[in-house]
């Protein structure tokens, strides 16, 4: 494999960013990796790297950059690194992202290593939110997006993202945790109704007895079963649309 770390400039700035993909010859589908509240980390370019061994050419923004550098160290996470964490993901908006991620496909584009043409995506925790309007907001570019226990998807704002699935062409893949404190119960029966009544081609799953974070090999919620399963799920979805 071949990574580098890279900056994607943006309208508001440049964006660091890790980029990994498979050496040899050929191109490979772009993927964008969506970070967690948590931020970039080794374990997300860990994740980045397993994604290039499919065949893809992943890129991990670090969409904290407005706020300058940000590193969690989260085996030693406690009351007051969350009291910091949460205003950075508070920080960031559907219009903000919508802007960084018009800046990421450019640069996927302008990749001798990347394949022309459409692209998927993949968002944990705070990121299914930003997935989902990615794919609403570029229609014949962003076909094929993965959610993985996502929050934000369903809420009363102008911008909720469920209110745009009607614009989305391609396919959409939700993962949620049985046990999810960060997910309220009405979300996902109404996000199934959003997506029923849009006609949006999907699937959605609750994995049972798994809780908030399971595909997170470091975290003691770590389900291995369930997290293969959605490994599974997302490969075969970045198959139909960008193979």
């Amino acid at each position: 494999m071949i990574e580098q770390d890279v900056v994607v400039t943006t309208k508001h700035g440049r964006m660091p960013a890790f980029f990994v993909h498979p050496d040899g010859p050929g191109r490979h589908p772009g993927i964008i990796f969506y970070m967690d509240a948590p931020g970039t980390r080794e374990e997300l370019r860990n994740m980045c790297r397993r994604i290039a061994k499919a065949g893809y050419a992943c890129l991990l923004p670090d969409m904290y950059y407005r706020l300058g550098t940000i590193r969690f160290d989260l085996p030693r996470r406690d009351d007051a690194m969350s009291a910091v964490i949460r205003p950075a993901m508070n920080s960031l908006t559907n219009a903000m992202v919508t802007d960084d991620t018009a800046a990421m496909i450019a640069f996927l584009d302008a990749q001798d290593a990347v394949k022309p043409g459409p692209v998927g995506c993949v968002g944990h925790c705070m990121s299914g939110r930003f997935i989902t309007t990615a794919a609403a907001r570029f229609p014949h570019r962003m076909v094929a997006a993965a959610s993985l226990y996502g929050v934000g998807i369903v809420t009363e704002a102008e911008d909720s993202p469920h209110k745009l699935l009607s614009q989305i062409k391609g396919e959409l893949y939700y993962a949620f945790a049985e046990h999810d404190q960060s997910v309220p119960a009405a979300v996902i029966p109404a996000l199934k109704s959003a997506l029923e009544a849009a006609g949006t081609k999907h699937t959605l799953e609750v994995y049972p007895g798994t809780h908030h974070g399971f595909c997170f090999a470091e975290r003691a919620v770590y389900d291995p079963l369930a997290a293969e399963a959605t490994w599974e799920k997302i490969f075969a979805l970045w198959a139909r649309h960008l193979r």
